[in-house]
């Protein structure tokens, strides 16, 4: 039901397929099942991350940052909905023992982890690879992608063996839900309260 390295895969080819195809791919919208609902987020955080890229490019237009800082509110918002969805999935399907010690992250943040990693290891391989850098450049990502490299492979196993420690009865964990604000206007002060201010 669940495999980190399945997981894993599944982010790299996507993260080389979207890039390929810049973008352009459509993917099931409806998702259903662990691994379309990892792909789904997947897709919502390699969006995310180059909404992000294009808010940072110096001297753009002020109308452009507006419009990317929205992007990346609903982005983030699909990211973090799809984690939640990932995790019910889950609970759906498992018995957990109740008397078990609860561990403080799901395996659907873990997954989301494992896709920010994926992304930042295409990135950084392509910094230690880039012809027009300098060689100390290079040097320097290359040393950033073994540790992201290490890094996500300690998440591997953590979530591996959470999910192990979870089917034993050993663990449990419950869904912990996002409550993010920004996107409601009936939360955020600064859309409610326009009215008032004028």
């Amino acid at each position: 039901m669940l495999d980190a390295r399945l997981i894993i895969r599944m982010q790299d080819e996507m993260t080389q397929l979207l890039h390929e195809t810049e973008s352009d791919l459509e993917l099931e919208g409806s998702a259903d099942g662990l691994m379309a609902l990892a792909t789904a987020q997947h897709r919502a955080n390699f969006e995310l991350w180059h909404e992000e890229d294009k808010a940072r490019v110096p001297d753009v237009a002020d109308a452009e940052i507006v419009r990317v800082k929205h992007a990346i509110d609903r982005l983030n918002q699909r990211r973090n909905d799809l984690v939640e969805k990932m995790d019910l999935w889950l609970m759906d399907r498992l018995e957990q023992n109740e008397s078990a010690p609860l561990h403080s992250e799901t395996p659907g943040l873990m997954i989301d982890r494992l896709s920010i990693l994926a992304l930042k290891i295409f990135h950084t391989r392509e910094e230690a690879h880039r012809v027009s850098a300098t060689e100390e450049h290079r040097l320097r990502n290359a040393g950033r992608l073994a540790l992201l490299e290490e890094q996500r492979g300690d998440l591997a196993g953590c979530l591996d063996a959470l999910w192990a420690e979870v089917l034993d009865g050993a663990r449990r964990f419950k869904l912990y839900r996002q409550m993010k604000m920004y996107n409601d206007p009936e939360l955020n002060p600064a859309v409610y309260g326009r009215g008032s201010r004028r």
